[in-house]
């Protein structure tokens, strides 16, 4: 079989080749010899019949073998793929289940219509629902349907959230608003008759009724009674009409529960006037000082009793709850906010509502897990690895899980009435504040907030930021007052002799004693004297020697335990410090052999959970003996479990001195006797620096018990040298810190709400405490002012002569911009004050004068508001600058003539702004200042009013009437490029920008116009409308957000990475990425590239461990072969995304993208997951094991959000590796129970 395959001629340059395909295998042939001319190529052949084919052809084959061959199909042996099939997904046949369909919601129900006086039953009515087809997936109403059981606690992330509250649903213009592909639909003309692949139609031309004489005529005779019966129809059906639109006034069901009337936030709002809303504040302060005498009368059966008196804070803010208000209280530690939290948990039982309590710390959430389970019994604990009781009426959990419930429509928000936020300080937090700010915008209108902080000095600002993005009145109620106030000493003592050296700094009324201070000055220095006259002088420096500690320490602690002062609270700001100092008081022994039974007694049973080996650590061996002696350490590189042990001895009084940091005054709430501070200088990541105020009083608001102190002492050790008074008065009686926005835009909060077409990521910028100075509603109140004006101002006239009037309006305007911002290079230069001297011709205009030649007498000292006293040529009778005087349009027509007087020449001598100095001449006059002033002076009095001008001021006259006659068409002036050596781009730009505008304005017919200074008035009165109407129109846009620019930046990431399509609708990426809370590009991307697939579960373990483990290490770890892969396998994606990430314009470098992911516990998660027990895995690194503890836990909860990625994407076996992962992580005491929840 042969295939000829068709060649061009050959060319005289060809070599004579031909190719032959022989057989069907592919084989060919080259035919090298010439062939004589009309001869085709033979066919060659070892057969007389060709050669047979070699194979079928490739297609024919696949035909043959998929297509016509049923047997190959898994399908026709059917038992043994059936058996497999049901061997997969093991299904039980359920041919009744066939029959079953979804029920179709019902379209209206029966109401009961009775009698209104005595309450008969008089008939039924049908009255139709609306929003029937509401649910998750489509709705943000409350209205909408419950969602499935299995997701109501965390909801999904395919759901929709609820309307946030201030959010306003699209109004019916809005919907209306037609898009460019919708047409109008014409229904009378034009429409198609017959329907496609029918043969007839419909006829819709109209066409009358054929009437038959003598026969009754029906339609007659409705129409007669048309009118009679219209009007009341009418009448009917407009009350009927408004009926459903009354029901969305009640936001929920959940609203109608609740037994107090109060009055629903959106009526007030659809009553009032525009007028009211601009000046409408959000925030109202409570005064804590007026009584509350009428508390009881008011509520006489509480949902709560306090078995003793509340302050008068607590019960306005008790008051305010029961009328179902917002508050913000802002109080110190230890006065007393919590009593308003449990009012709000117990109002919420009585109303069978729920509520939620968040703190910003996971300890803090166990803690009060335990007081609220204590007190009121139904209460449910969520945080990342724990979940108790979720069906509670109280749950307390950690602000990130509201968050994602809030973004995925859980049914929990349904019935909650309250959300209280505890430690509200903590949205400073520069890593997690943005947290606050989100829930607080994604919360609905039905939920109440109750915000309880430290004492932060914009309480009322940032509440009425709450108040205006909620629409809702916030009471702030903020109160000073110390239940036990607080005295503050200096210790200079550091040895058995020295021990009584506290020196009193503040005393408990507040006020700040030097005496004190300069006492305890003295008493270190003669100390140091004598030491520098026995041994040398030697360096006084910031650090002791561990030996100088442990001498302070040993003394201050025995002087505290003869008075009494226990328990002690020792703030010392690093770890190690902490250890050592607990380390180095070996002799020291606080605990009464009573106490010392009971401690032991109290370890064995919390430690009793614990398995055998884990129950001889190192730390939990060391800490048993310091217990003992009454001496605790608390930190983050304690374990879990023996931090609680800790807190819960040192409640008991048990502990007498604890060596913590600074964690334990942010989240635990355990008052001591007496705070004793180790320095007063930290590290705050950056670099060294004092304790803010803000810092300081928190923490020593731990001092001081309520009902058991008078007066809680705060001692501040000087160790090495007494602190600076400055710094320790504004560290003592400073400002604490403001709550300052640390709102900023996250991929995930972007992508939760993308997916939501009902809510912009804009909008959520806008509400967003950083953009608290947008006073919306003001401005749109006077941008609506403005348009009224704007629509009121006479038209212009622009024929004719005219025509080019409003282009000279935008040129004159540039101009005055370009030379002001000239003037001001100018004035901010060395060379251009140099010439501003006295003596210089400058030419002045101003509304007074235009164009006059003046001369500069004196120059102010004064820099910021720089003024020239200059004596200025003027027409006799302008010397007085007039009331109203304006001489706007004439500086508007641009001349560079200078002004010569028509009659007789006057001058005057006044203070100029530099903005009045519109050019600096290249002249200068010798003057006499002194004598000109002083004459000037002495004429504006009534006495010499009339004398005749000095011979100074009359030379100066003169020379300027000169200069100006003899240059009447402008003078020269000094360039500020050329004369004044000013080489700023700016300059040169704005100077060439001048001159260009200068020789335009020439060319102008408009101002030869005899209207043109009316029409002139006209345009300016016109464009400065208009100006301040675009200035506010920008600000009311979105185009002012701060965070614009970012925004459109992640986006561009987020199209990049194909997790948006371009028109911002969320792909499958972007849906896993909603699920990860954090380095959620990151983590999708691994995902996505499979290169978790080939790990095993406790590979990916570790190598996921660098997403949650923030510390250097100074141990590299053993990392095996295919381990290190990955680790190459995610820098290189983290390299890549950073990359990405700054070619959009992303402010973070590559390097520091790639490097906030650290792989220093990769080896312990590994050992870990394969089961080594965690006395061996805390040898293979320094780092602590309570740090080891939490990130192993961390890690967990990203196992988890893993998953469940896994599972949207559809891949089971990583979903199911991830599960084995978590659970060889889970184990001994990196897993055990708190003891504040068991």
């Amino acid at each position: 079989m042969e295939r000829r395959i068709e060649l061009p001629p050959l060319g005289p340059d060809d070599l004579p080749l031909h190719l032959l395909e022989v057989g069907c295998s592919g084989n060919f042939e080259l035919i090298t010899h010439p062939l004589p001319k009309h001869m085709t190529i033979p066919p060659l052949s070892t057969l007389p019949h060709g050669l047979p084919p070699v194979c079928l052809d490739l297609k024919a084959e696949v035909e043959k073998r998929f297509l016509r061959d049923p047997g190959w199909l898994p399908i026709y042996d059917v038992d043994d793929a059936f058996q497999d099939f049901t061997k997969v997904c093991k299904r039980e046949v359920d041919v009744d289940s066939l029959f079953n369909a979804p029920l179709c919601p019902v379209h209206a129900e029966l109401s009961v219509v009775r009698d209104p006086t005595t309450g008969m039953l008089l008939d039924f009515k049908e009255v139709l629902i609306e929003d029937t087809g509401l649910s998750a997936k489509n709705s943000l109403s409350l209205k909408r349907q419950p969602g499935p059981p299995s997701e109501s606690l965390r909801g999904s992330n395919t759901n929709y959230p609820f309307l946030p509250a201030g959010m306003e649903e699209l109004t019916l213009e809005q919907i209306m608003k037609k898009s460019g592909l919708e047409e109008d639909i014409d229904f009378e003309n034009n429409l198609l008759v017959v329907a496609p692949g029918m043969k007839g139609g419909m006829d819709f031309s109209t066409k009358e009724a054929k009437t038959t004489k003598g026969e009754v005529n029906l339609m007659s005779l409705l129409e007669t009674l048309d009118d009679i019966i219209d009007t009341p129809l009418e009448e009917k059906e407009v009350p009927q009409q408004e009926e459903p639109t009354k029901l969305p006034r009640t936001n929920s069901l959940e609203d109608l529960g609740i037994i107090i009337p109060r009055p629903s936030t959106s009526q007030p709002k659809a009553n009032t006037p525009d007028e009211d809303k601009g000046d409408k504040k959000w925030a109202i302060p409570l005064d804590v000082a007026s009584p509350c005498d009428d508390f009881y009368k008011r509520i006489p059966d509480p949902a709560f009793k306090y078995p003793f008196e509340l302050d008068v804070f607590q019960k306005q803010a008790i008051l305010r709850l029961e009328a179902h208000e917002s508050v913000f209280v802002a109080a110190h530690t230890s006065a007393g906010k919590t009593v308003v939290a449990e009012y709000a948990v117990a109002l919420s039982q009585k109303h069978m509502t729920r509520t939620i309590y968040t703190s910003p710390i996971k300890a803090l959430s166990n803690q009060k897990f335990r007081d609220f389970k204590n007190t009121f019994g139904d209460v449910g604990l969520l945080t990342g690895d724990v979940q108790l009781n979720p069906e509670g009426s109280c749950l307390i959990m950690t602000t990130e899980i509201l968050r994602s419930m809030l973004y995925n429509g859980s049914e929990v928000i349904r019935d909650l009435e309250w959300v209280i936020f505890d430690e509200v300080h903590y949205i400073n937090d520069a890593e997690r504040g943005v947290v606050w700010e989100e829930v607080l915008i994604m919360l609905p209108d039905h939920v109440s907030i109750i915000l309880l902080s430290a004492t932060v000095p914009n309480a009322v600002e940032f509440s009425e930021w709450i108040g205006r993005i909620k629409k809702r009145h916030i009471y702030v109620i903020s109160t000073l007052k110390r239940p036990v106030p607080l005295e503050h000493y200096l210790y200079t003592g550091n040895s058995t002799k020295t021990q009584k050296e506290l020196f009193l700094l503040q005393d408990a009324t507040g006020n700040f004693l030097t005496k004190g201070y300069y006492a305890a000055v003295d008493a270190k220095k003669e100390r140091t004297s004598k030491h520098a006259q026995s041994f040398g002088a030697r360096n006084a420096s910031h650090n002791t020697t561990a030996s100088q500690d442990r001498a302070v320490w040993q003394t201050l602690l025995n002087f505290l335990s003869q008075r009494q002062q226990t328990p002690v609270v020792a703030f010392t700001f690093s770890r190690t410090r902490c250890d050592e100092n607990a380390r180095s008081l070996n002799s020291l022994d606080l605990t009464t052999s009573i106490e010392k039974s009971e401690i032991h007694s109290f370890l064995q049973k919390s430690l009793s959970r614990l398995r055998g080996s884990d129950r001889q650590l190192p730390q939990i061996l060391l800490m048993r003996d310091l217990l003992k002696r009454g001496i605790g350490v608390h930190h983050s590189g304690i374990l879990p479990i023996l931090k609680e042990v800790i807190e819960m001895l040192f409640s008991r009084g048990l502990v007498k001195v604890l060596f913590a940091t600074e964690t334990f005054a942010m989240g635990v709430n355990m008052p001591a006797r007496t705070v004793v501070f180790d320095t007063i200088r930290k590290h705050d990541g950056t670099g060294f620096r004092n304790l803010l105020p803000g810092e300081y009083i928190q923490m020593a608001g731990r001092a001081g018990r309520r009902g058991l102190d008078a007066t809680g002492t705060v001692i501040i050790l000087c160790k090495a040298g007494v602190h600076e008074m400055g710094d320790l008065h504004a560290m003592m009686l400073g400002k604490p810190t403001l709550l300052q926005s640390q709102f900023r835009l996250t991929y995930t909060m972007i992508l939760n709400l993308l997916r939501v077409e009902a809510l912009r990521v804009t909008d959520m910028m806008k509400r967003s405490f950083s953009e608290n100075h947008r006073d919306t509603q003001t401005h749109e109140k006077r941008i609506s002012e403005l348009k009224k004006a704007l629509s009121s101002l006479p038209p212009l006239d622009t024929e004719g002569q005219l025509s080019d009037i409003l282009p000279y309006y935008h040129t004159i305007t540039e101009m005055r911009y370009t030379t002001e911002t000239l003037q001001q290079a100018v004035l901010e230069s060395v060379n251009g004050l140099k010439a501003l001297s006295v003596g210089r011709v400058v030419v002045v205009n101003n509304d007074q004068h235009h164009n006059a030649l003046g001369v500069i007498l004196q120059v102010s000292s004064d820099a910021v508001n720089r003024t020239f006293t200059t004596l200025i040529i003027c027409e006799k009778g302008n010397e007085e600058p007039a009331e109203n005087q304006s001489n706007k349009s004439s500086a508007y027509i641009y001349s560079s003539a200078l002004f010569i007087p028509e009659g007789p020449c006057s001058h005057t001598v006044q203070k100029l702004k530099l903005s009045s100095i519109s050019a600096i001449t290249t002249k200068t006059l010798k003057v006499i200042p002194e004598r000109i002033i002083d004459n000037y002076n002495k004429r504006q009095q009534p006495r010499f009013r009339l004398d005749p001008p000095g011979q100074a001021i009359s030379t100066a006259t003169q020379e300027l009437l000169r200069l100006a006659e003899a240059n009447p068409d402008g003078i020269a002036t000094l360039d500020p490029v050329n004369d004044l050596h000013l080489k700023g781009v700016d300059v040169v730009e704005g100077v060439m920008r001048q001159r260009v505008l200068q020789d335009s304005l020439k060319n102008f017919h408009c101002i030869h116009s005899p209207t043109f200074t009316e029409q002139f008035a006209r345009v300016q009165e016109r464009m400065s409308v208009q100006d301040e109407l675009d200035k506010l129109l920008f600000l009311v846009s979105d185009q002012s957000l701060t965070l614009l620019p970012e925004y459109h930046q992640r986006i561009k990431v987020l199209e990049a990475l194909k997790y948006v399509d371009s028109t911002g609708a969320v792909q499958l990426k972007g849906r896993v990425a909603c699920q990860i809370s954090s380095h959620e590009l990151l983590l999708t991307e691994l995902l996505f590239e499979n290169t978790l697939s080939p790990l095993a579960p406790e590979e990916s373990a570790a190598l996921l461990s660098c997403l949650v483990f923030t510390q250097k290490t100074q141990i590299d770890p053993h990392i095996p072969n295919t381990l290190q892969e990955g680790i190459n396998q995610v820098l290189s994606v983290a390299q890549r995304i950073g990359e990405l990430q700054m070619d959009c314009g992303i402010g973070q470098t590559a390097e520091d993208f790639v490097s906030q992911f650290k792989f220093g516990l990769t080896e312990v998660v590994y050992c870990w997951a394969r089961g080594m027990p965690f006395a061996e895995i805390a040898e293979l690194t320094d780092v602590q094991e309570g740090t080891i503890i939490r990130c192993i836990q961390r890690l967990d909860e990203v196992l988890k959000e893993v998953r469940q990625a896994a599972r949207i994407v559809g891949d089971s076996v990583l979903g199911s590796k991830m599960e084995k992962a978590s659970l060889a992580i889970r184990r001994d005491i990196v897993f055990t129970a708190s003891l504040y929840t068991h």
